[in-house]
């Protein structure tokens, strides 16, 4: 596939992804004006930040996903940023739990649920660009892709509760007591993964490639 091919299969400009970055930039100038811990607030909001700075340039660049994907990628910039503003563990999110009889606020396991998402940017880009034949892989290359990133991100809160220490380490670490908190944390990220995946399948494959 020559490269004139591969940049025409990717979707033109559309008003939607803008829409989700206007969303986006109105949370965090709004949330970020009196969080309730200002550390945890910058170590939760940097890596987002990075995130839509990267989906931007590759945008600008001409490299676009489908609105499905976008929508899909913003779950996790909201309700991070969401996040990052009360801390994970003290999000009002009484209503989910109460609804599912959790003891714990699940907020920070939604949210890690949702990290898996980007499995379908992921294999949306490998499909386009060709890049993987074997189908069996390229559904396991974004899976892979996720469980390396949700490792990394628990190594990083470790490190980071150490460094910091005291109330700011604890609200970054979110763990509520929870001894397997990573585990289950990685979990969800996978889980997540696994479910944006079964989407691609039902709704993204075909019309991709």
């Amino acid at each position: 596939m020559n490269n004139n091919a591969t940049l025409s299969a990717f979707p033109k400009p559309h008003w939607f992804p803008k829409l989700l970055l206007a969303i986006y930039v109105i949370e965090f100038v709004v949330l970020g004006l009196h969080p309730a811990e200002r550390g945890t607030w910058w170590a939760e909001n940097v890596p987002i930040f990075l995130i839509v700075v990267a989906l931007v340039v590759l945008y600008l660049r001409g490299v676009r996903f489908s609105n499905l994907a976008y929508l899909l990628m913003s779950v996790l910039i909201f309700m991070h940023t969401v996040g990052g503003h009360y801390t994970f563990e003290k999000v009002p999110f009484d209503w989910f739990n109460n609804l599912f009889g959790f003891k714990r606020n699940m907020y920070d396991r939604v949210a890690h649920f949702s990290v898996g998402f980007y499995a379908y940017a992921i294999i949306e880009l490998t499909d386009r660009y060709g890049t993987i034949r074997n189908r069996v892989i390229s559904y396991l290359f974004p899976l892979c892709v996720i469980g390396t990133v949700a490792m990394t991100y628990e190594l990083i809160e470790w490190v980071y509760a150490e460094v910091a220490g005291g109330n700011a380490g604890a609200a970054f670490l979110g763990s509520q007591g929870d001894i397997w908190d990573a585990q289950k944390d990685m979990l969800a990220d996978t889980s997540g993964a696994v479910f944006a995946l079964l989407l691609y399948a039902l709704f993204g494959g075909r019309r991709t490639r």
